[in-house]
């Protein structure tokens, strides 16, 4: 018989994917968070973590700060330079949400030294839920995480910045650092002439007293609404990191004066701004001309970032897409019982499990590099693989999850759209994906024995996996030669792959076996689906992917 229901009802749609458990419901998240020193106990709260942003009231949050995008107040009503970012409140609840959990600052202690333990891991669940839900002000809360790192190199200035810093509490007035609850960092690299290449920057500071006074731009810096910016300036000396705040010490504003905000293809909740510095206060951080060395610590850590948030972004298209196909019926059959379509979201849970266990197992290494030499050598070759490969795959993988849910997946009232426009981000900023490679020639160049160790470790951890040894082989061939750099994106991504298999053993062996199976034992077809997986492993994918 026909349908007789009102024109008005809706019909054969899936309920929102919302006021669920974040953390709970992904086992590859659980696991790999257990398999990287997470215990019984860490897992408890982190639950408590994933119920509250896997509720609406914070999915209607991330929506209505994307939908209210900031606005640059250059002057006040008096005509004074004002230079001010106004956000919606919706912001600043995110904002206040995400430092209350220590997502800025959980992985430093109240010295400004590494936590320890297990910090790095139970920090990037935290992180990694977070950015399913909005990821543009996770922007400030990284930058202001990493910018610790840096500040490392002068003991003084970190010992008076985190007692503000280290706190819980968000405070978005417009005040001095020194005055405030808690405070945010930002950073300032690139210029118009010069982008990736810092070296050509032409922002000159010159010393006054104690201090320095900084004149010059940046095409991009990011969070100008911070309290304070880590910014690269030519010294007498060279290239030279300072701290350059939003006040000077006498409580006026600092001149800091910001153009514009970029309008940005995704990112939109946050504000990323083009600035002029007019005789700016800074103090230096570190020795003159040591600039590029100071902040590729801050550098290091938000490349983790990056990487983090990327395997959130694609973990979250999965589960999007996943709860739609078990609620929507085409032909009689629900979307997620379609074999072409089970073929498609296995496929897509296989590399979610993948990146998600590499990611987990790239934090262990930062939290054990400080005192283990084998740690810090992954850690060093290894941060900028993960972050090649993880951020490179998020985009396409987050337009098959928009298809696998059609039109609901490309319009803006869904995440997906807003997914799919941020992802890009993470494959840009930090270092795009040919600076990634050049990072990593410039470890097997510099540090060869220890990178050596590393690959012979990863072959031992995937000793018997389809395929693992032909392309270690590979690597070790292509990476060495005299030709690298014209190989290198080749080498790179089958490292990654390498040592997604090498993390995914330590979690789910059978998953690690089928991920070396479709990846490396044969070729990847360019789409996902194109594989051959049998009915009993797509069926066991799925059900760790999100329990039906």
């Amino acid at each position: 018989m026909p349908n007789t229901a009102p024109i008005t009802d809706v019909l054969n749609q899936s309920p929102p994917f919302e006021n669920v458990d974040l953390f709970a419901l992904d086992r590859p998240l659980t696991e790999a968070v257990a398999a990287n020193g997470g215990t019984k106990d860490d897992a408890k709260g982190l639950s408590e973590f994933g119920k509250h942003w896997g509720s609406a009231a914070m999915a209607q949050r991330g929506r209505i700060a994307n939908e209210n995008t900031p606005k640059l107040k250059t002057y006040d009503s008096r005509g004074f330079r004002s230079d001010q970012v106004e956000f919606h409140p919706a912001y600043h609840e995110l904002m206040a949400h995400s430092a209350h959990a220590g997502i800025h600052n959980s992985t430093w202690n109240e010295k400004g030294e590494p936590a320890g333990g297990a910090s790095e891991v139970l920090r990037a669940a935290r992180f990694y839920i977070v950015s399913q839900v909005e990821t543009g002000h996770l922007c400030p809360i990284t930058m202001t995480r990493a910018a610790v790192g840096a500040l490392s190199v002068d003991p003084a200035l970190r010992t008076k910045v985190m007692p503000v810093l280290g706190t819980k509490s968000y405070d978005s007035t417009f005040a001095p650092w020194w005055e405030k609850r808690g405070m945010t960092m930002g950073m300032g690299m690139t210029e118009r002439q010069g982008g990736t290449d810092v070296r050509a920057n032409i922002t000159r500071a010159v010393k006054d007293r104690d201090a320095y006074r900084i004149t010059g731009h940046k095409w991009f810096m990011s969070a100008p609404m911070c309290d304070a910016f880590l910014v690269l300036a030519q010294a007498d000396g060279g290239l030279t990191c300072f701290f350059m705040p939003r006040f000077q010490p006498d409580g006026s504003v600092n001149a800091i004066h910001f153009q514009r905000l970029k309008d940005k293809l995704g990112n939109r909740s946050n504000a990323s701004s083009e600035v002029i510095f007019e005789n700016a206060y800074a103090l230096r951080l570190g020795e003159e001309g040591r600039g590029i060395a100071t902040i590729i610590q801050m550098v290091s850590l938000t490349r983790q970032d990056c990487a983090i948030a990327s395997v959130g972004l694609m973990r979250s298209g999965l589960a999007h897409a996943l709860h739609h196909a078990r609620y929507r019926s085409v032909f009689q059959k629900h979307l997620a019982d379609q074999p072409l379509m089970k073929s498609v979201l296995a496929d897509m849970a296989l590399h979610v499990e993948a990146s998600t266990a590499l990611v987990m197992r790239l934090c262990r290494s930062f939290d054990r590099a400080p005192h283990d030499k084998a740690e810090s050598a992954y850690m060093r070759l290894l941060t900028p693989v993960v972050k090649y490969w993880t951020c490179k795959s998020a985009p396409p993988f987050l337009y098959e999850a928009m298809e696998c849910m059609g039109g609901n997946g490309y319009v803006e009232e869904g995440i997906l759209a807003r997914h799919y426009r941020e992802s890009p981000v993470n494959a840009i900023w930090e270092g795009s994906g040919n600076v990634m490679c050049l990072d990593v020639l410039r470890a097997l160049s510099r540090e060869a024995e220890a990178a050596a160790g590393v690959l012979q470790t990863l072959a031992s951890q995937t000793k018997g996996l389809s395929g693992v040894s032909e392309a270690i082989a590979f690597i070790s061939k292509s990476l060495r030669s005299p030709d690298a750099e014209r190989v290198a994106r080749l080498a790179v991504e089958k490292l990654a792959l390498v040592a997604a298999c090498a993390a995914l053993n330590e979690v789910s062996p059978p998953s690690a076996e089928l991920f070396a199976a479709t990846r490396l034992s044969s070729a990847h077809g360019n789409m996902y689906g194109a594989v051959d997986l049998e009915t009993q492993s797509m069926a066991r994918l799925l059900d760790r992917a999100l329990p039906a």
